[in-house]
């Protein structure tokens, strides 16, 4: 077998396979002889079967199998040898036949193209600047932190009137359009958390009402919508269509989040035993924990900047005919030109940043080694257990729960991706110029979702 390269461009290449007799003649002979073997022909013993029949009636598909390995493993030996960087995988030359003859099996050509990987400077270096976004942790971030905290770990009490962030418990009644009661109209008895009511009118109409008073109300402005108006009134999602906009609420009780006590005993519920004893250990705990959790926020927001960045500016050249071909050729449902042509864009720009990403990893040696990847996954998983107040069980439970995560595809490749993410950003401030900016959190909140 021979393995000759043919390049079309800088992007595109062709690789032509001859295929003798002596490369495949014993192959496929030891094949035929595993089907005489076992080949049940009317008339004849399994076992003896003359050669010949079974030559004549398996011969050409045998060899087609054949020739498709030999093929292949020459495809990949010969790039792999060579060192060539394709994207995709080779697929038959347009507009070309098979040069041999499967009745007359003698010498095979086939040809394939190959997408070859481009070449490309990426304009990222030490005198590359960005904005390193912080968000400044303020007495009034840790004061809505102790209010958020307070209100997790109080208890409901009843009141007398409606407040901004109470809980309503009422009874819904559907009207008809001129204020009556809908004869066979939903009935049902819910909930509704003022505080999530974003809907000005409606909560404005409720806060300060009392017990036993009535309000006509539309369902859909006091909860979120879809599966959730659905399942305040009762009904099934599909049934809203039907459903009037006009309900009567009637107040059945009043209750109010009495926030807990800033005590001993809430800062054990929150850090563990005798780790914070004052409030002030406790406002200083939360500084810190909020600097931390924000940390984390920066660097997300800090690579992917510098990736869409590093997507528009990178000049990557791909080799878009081929690729779109290959998409075609690859994908295990039938897909039409127009929608290779709509999706095309996106695909591209995904592969254009596994190649920047590729080459960075490259380039300054980064790598993900499987121990590595197991003790991040157990990192994850300790996190996992403290976010629930569980303590960690020992490392060997640890690592072997690890490993069972990581039998998932679905989960190990999205660990992957975000330890590969992790070192990337590492990279990332590692190599360029931070200019560090304190920002409120409403300000970071609003950058970060541009």
């Amino acid at each position: 077998m021979n393995v000759t390269r043919h390049d079309v461009d800088a992007l595109n290449a062709v690789l032509k396979v001859k295929i003798e007799q002596a490369d495949y003649q014993s192959k496929v002979k030891t094949a035929l002889e595993k089907y005489r073997k076992t080949a049940k022909v009317p008339g004849f013993r399994p076992g003896h079967v003359p050669f010949a029949l079974i030559q004549k009636q398996y011969g050409k598909a045998v060899l087609a199998d054949e020739l498709n390995r030999i093929v292949n493993d020459g495809l990949y030996k010969f790039i792999e040898e060579n060192k060539i960087d394709i994207l995709g995988n080779p697929i038959p030359k347009e507009g070309t036949d098979v040069v041999g003859s499967f009745d007359q099996p003698d010498t095979f050509e086939f040809e394939y193209e190959i997408g070859l990987s481009p070449k490309f400077e990426i304009p990222l270096s030490s005198k590359s600047k960005y904005d390193y976004l912080q968000v400044k942790v303020d007495e009034d971030l840790i004061n809505k932190q102790i209010e958020d905290l307070t209100r997790r770990y109080g208890k409901l009490v009843s009141a007398e009137e409606v407040g901004e962030k109470d809980m309503i418990l009422a009874q819904f009644v559907e009207l008809n359009e001129d204020g009556s009661i809908k004869e066979g109209g939903v009935l049902h008895s819910s909930t509704i958390s003022l505080e999530f009511v974003e809907d000005n009118n409606a909560k404005k109409e409720l806060t300060g009402k009392k017990k036993g008073d009535k309000v006509v109300v539309d369902p859909a402005k006091v909860s979120r919508g879809g599966n959730d108006t659905a399942s305040m009134l009762g009904i099934k999602e599909e049934d809203l269509a039907t459903l009037s906009s006009k309900f009567e609420l009637t107040i059945n009780e009043i209750k109010h989040m009495e926030p807990a006590q800033m005590d001993q005993e809430l800062f054990d519920k929150l850090f563990g035993p005798g780790t914070v004893q004052t409030e002030t250990e406790l406002r200083e705990r939360i500084a810190a924990d909020l600097k931390g959790m924000f940390s984390n926020d920066s660097d997300r927001v800090l690579t992917r900047v510098i990736y869409n960045d590093l997507v528009e500016k990178t000049k990557v050249e791909l080799p878009d005919s081929f690729l779109k071909r290959w998409i075609k050729l690859s994908n295990e449902k039938a897909i039409s030109e127009e929608q290779i042509e709509a999706e095309y864009d996106g695909y591209a720009k995904g592969l254009k940043w596994q190649l920047i990403q590729g080459s960075i990893f490259k380039d300054n040696e980064i790598k993900l080694d499987n121990q590595e990847v197991v003790e991040f996954t157990k990192g994850l998983l300790v996190s996992n257990y403290a976010q629930y107040g569980i303590p960690a069980p020992d490392d060997a439970e640890l690592t072997s729960s690890a490993m069972s995560v990581l039998k998932n595809r679905d989960e190990a490749n999205r660990i992957y991706d975000m330890l590969a993410e992790q070192k990337l950003t590492k990279y990332f401030k590692d190599t360029v110029k931070l200019n560090e900016k304190q920002v409120s959190y409403d300000e970071f909140l609003e950058k970060a979702s541009n």
